[in-house]
């Protein structure tokens, strides 16, 4: 047992007085509904996006992004860079706790982004300019690159999954194809392993020795204050029940509302309701199995351009046309930065001419195996697809499970040709971060692979401005059309509904529960 200390003891106190107090009174509570059940809880192993929302909360970087698109320092007090970009110095702020009461150092640091670079498209290009971490004292962790990589900050203070969480040294030792069993962070809350109930509900806990920044929150940056004790995630995989909930008062938040309940909600006493544009918005993608048959064909990859029609599926599952983008052929989410129409007059919606390209190519009735999410917006998609499919030719074997289940079968490169899926779009605005181009020719589920792309991207990390990232994005792309990674079904709002007695709830696609009051 290690000596009991002044300090320890002044810790263990510190930690103790929140619970102390709370015994006074009840404790507050948020019960929230989100997306989906997180049931992998290692941040690096998944891009999904239920594992980011938790990470955001249990976690925190050394970098974080504002809601102007803004890196800015979050776990980082100051930083330094050489003239050359060669070298880089960070140091971390003072007080920094990790939820088992150890102090972070920089050590935990170059640790933790070295277990997580590999598994991340901009870490490995970051890793591929020669990065290497090391601590040069307890606060101070040094960065040092064979050749400059203007996106440094970018990096290191992306909100895309997999996001460059900070570990205990202990933790990030683990092997990055091994996950984590054991869940210690130093973000605003603590998760309590001991109240998790997989398939019930899953307990954050207000962590009292997080120290925020002094900065207003703004986004993913900024002073995250924690303003109740618990967050209690519960699981209602029927969102119909969690609407259900959310008006009976039973839950307070609700991440996606069913479109078809939009109007009740809106007439719901004591319901807000969330809808944002722009880069809150999501993209839908069908993500195709570049390994298995038929889709490892790709003259038949290429068919689906002409197979999915994106205002039959945004309006199948009932998006209101105020939420809708309409058509979109940009890989890069359309009223964006680098929106681009390179290649896209590929995505031309006809079975008659799917059936033409059909017939031109080695198919010989290889079913297209559809992972579905039972219940979800993305279920929809996919029977339209399905349809659309069968019209044309194609042999189509519809699959119907839960998202965990999705996972784990998408993982295997066989048993399966495409899912159904959407993202933040915030997480798709750039070769660099969209899930199926910036992981061309790495071990990703789908497997796609075109060695003129990987190149590209590392150019576009090293363009020095605006306009040589947007002519790089245009030359991407229309290789993408051609290799056809994914093929979009739509971009769209998905409004997320709470109770109204919350208060300073952060207006995001990403749940947020920092600096919110009940």
């Amino acid at each position: 047992m290690p000596p009991t200390t002044r300090r320890t003891i002044l810790l263990a106190g510190a930690l103790a007085a929140p619970a102390l107090s709370r015994s006074a009174r009840a404790a507050t509570v948020v019960n929230a509904v989100l997306e989906s059940e997180a049931v992998i809880l290692d941040p690096y192993f998944t891009t999904a996006a239920i594992t980011r929302s938790f990470g955001t909360h249990v976690f925190d970087t050394l970098f974080a992004m504002d809601s102007a698109g803004a890196i800015r320092p979050q776990m980082v007090e100051t930083f330094s860079s050489a003239e050359d970009g060669l070298l880089w110095r960070f140091t971390l702020r003072p007080g920094l706790l990790f939820h088992d009461g150890a102090a972070v150092t920089a050590r935990d640091c170059a640790l933790s982004l070295q277990r997580w670079a590999p598994r991340d498209a901009m870490g490995r290009l970051l890793l591929a300019a020669g990065a290497a971490f090391e601590a040069a004292d307890a606060r101070t962790l040094v960065l040092r690159l064979r050749e400059p990589f203007p996106l440094v900050l970018e990096v290191l203070g992306k909100p895309n999954a997999p996001v460059p969480f900070i570990l205990p040294e202990r933790l990030a030792r683990t092997p990055g194809d091994t996950r984590l069993t054991e869940v210690i962070g130093s973000g605003p809350f603590a998760f309590r392993a001991d109240l998790w109930r997989p398939g019930n509900s899953m307990v954050l806990e207000k962590f009292a020795g997080y120290a925020p920044r002094p900065e207003p929150a703004d986004f993913m940056a900024g002073g995250k204050r924690v303003k109740i004790d618990q967050l209690s995630l519960r699981v209602m995989p029927d969102q119909a029940t969690a609407s259900t909930a959310l008006m009976a008062g039973e839950i307070d938040y609700q991440q996606y509302v069913p479109f078809d309940l939009l109007p009740m909600l809106e007439r719901a006493r004591g319901i807000t309701l969330m809808g944002l544009g722009g880069l809150h918005m999501f993209q839908g993608n069908f993500r195709l199995n570049h390994l298995a048959p038929p889709f490892d064909d790709p003259k038949i990859r290429q068919v689906l351009w002409h197979l999915v029609d994106q205002p039959a599926v945004t309006q199948a599952i009932g998006v209101p046309p105020r939420y809708a983008a309409g058509r979109c052929g940009s890989f890069w989410m359309c009223d964006s930065p680098y929106e681009s129409t390179a290649g896209a007059e590929a995505l031309d919606f006809s079975v008659d001419k799917a059936k033409a390209a059909l017939a031109a190519t080695s198919y010989a009735g290889q079913p297209v195996v559809m992972l579905e999410v039972q219940g979800s917006i993305s279920q929809t998609a996919s029977m339209v697809l399905a349809q659309n499919l069968k019209q044309a030719g194609f042999t189509v074997d519809q699959q119907v499970m839960d998202w965990g289940t999705v996972l784990a079968r998408r993982a295997r490169k066989e048993g399966w040709s495409l899912f159904s899926v959407y993202a933040n779009g915030i997480d798709m605005i750039s070769p660099l971060t969209h899930f199926y181009v910036a992981n061309t020719c790495a071990d990703y589920p789908g497997w796609s692979c075109d060695p003129r792309i990987p190149p590209l991207l590392a150019a576009f990390a090293r363009a020095p401005d605006l306009a040589g990232r947007k002519r790089l994005a245009d030359e991407i792309q229309a290789i993408a059309y051609g290799l056809t990674p994914a093929v979009s079904w739509g971009q769209f709002t998905i409004p997320a509904a709470y109770r109204s007695t919350l208060r300073g709830l952060p207006q995001s696609s990403f749940p947020m529960f920092w600096n919110v009051e009940k």
